[in-house]
């Protein structure tokens, strides 16, 4: 096993990826960025301790330990943009969120993004593919929900405050509307804020691996991090990341979801 690739088998018709989360900046690539810290900014902080859970529901977690400044596993390896005429950020980004640039100098070429594809995107993507066919073979449905975390206000790529649930499967397309009723209602029920297919439709992973017809339903859920944490007006390396509250009431929500996704799969 790859000593950055974390899988954690299950045997329920459940996948809980995590591409995000993940902070480790390669030694031979750290000099390159501008800062550490800049690098890592972007993170999807604690979401995997979010979800510390999932596994005591039976499902399988995938998590990258890789930060997606290296090469975000969550984008289309082609470079096509999942947002035509929205911002956003690249395969291998060159900015954060907030439009800094990543890199002291020039940001990586062809070579360079091909070389990170085969040594984090594929292997990330084949071991996913590996555990969806395995569950899937199985019980003849399974559901993958891939784990996301934001700012609530990021003016570069939306405007306002998001809501706190970001659900998205690409206009319908990525899994049975059955299976998003049952989120939204949950994430509805809480007051707490919640919206299908806006902003955040769901990014390569969701709408690569979403065939509702061949039995995999895909759901992305990107959740404001102010559910979790305590969000500074101005992230900086002396208050960025802000501690994880394992007391969220959230966290009971989100066991709610994914119960609602598994009983979705074996119906």
């Amino acid at each position: 096993m790859l000593d950055w690739l974390e899988v954690s088998r299950g045997e329920a018709p459940l996948v809980v990826a995590f591409p995000h989360s993940g902070t480790e900046i390669p030694e031979e690539l750290e000099g390159s960025f501008v800062s550490p810290w800049l690098a890592r900014k972007d993170a999807d902080w604690w979401i995997d301790q979010v979800y510390g859970f999932a596994d005591t529901l039976g499902a399988t977690t995938i998590r990258s330990r890789i930060s997606r400044s290296v090469i975000d596993l969550n984008r289309d390896p082609s470079g096509a943009s999942l947002y035509p005429g929205q911002a956003t950020t690249e395969l291998c980004p060159t900015t954060t969120f907030a439009g800094e640039p990543l890199y002291r100098d020039a940001p990586p070429d062809a070579g360079e993004i091909g070389w990170r594809r085969s040594t984090w995107f594929d292997p990330y993507h084949d071991a996913l593919a590996a555990e969806l066919d395995r569950l899937r073979a199985r019980h003849g449905k399974v559901v993958l929900y891939d784990a996301h975390s934001i700012l609530s206000r990021v003016p570069r790529l939306f405007d306002g405050e998001l809501p706190l649930f970001n659900i998205g499967t690409n206009n319908g397309a990525t899994c049975d509307p059955a299976l998003a009723a049952a989120v939204t209602e949950i994430a509805a029920a809480t007051g707490w804020g919640h919206v299908l297919d806006g902003r955040f439709r769901g990014g390569w992973t969701t709408r690569h691996y979403g065939r509702p017809a061949d039995g995999i339903h895909a759901i992305q859920m990107e959740l404001a991090m102010r559910a979790y944490l305590d969000e500074p007006d101005a992230p900086g390396p002396d208050n960025w990341p802000a501690p994880f509250d394992p007391t969220s009431p959230v966290i009971a929500e989100l066991r709610a979801i994914l119960t609602a996704c598994l009983a979705f799969a074996r119906n």
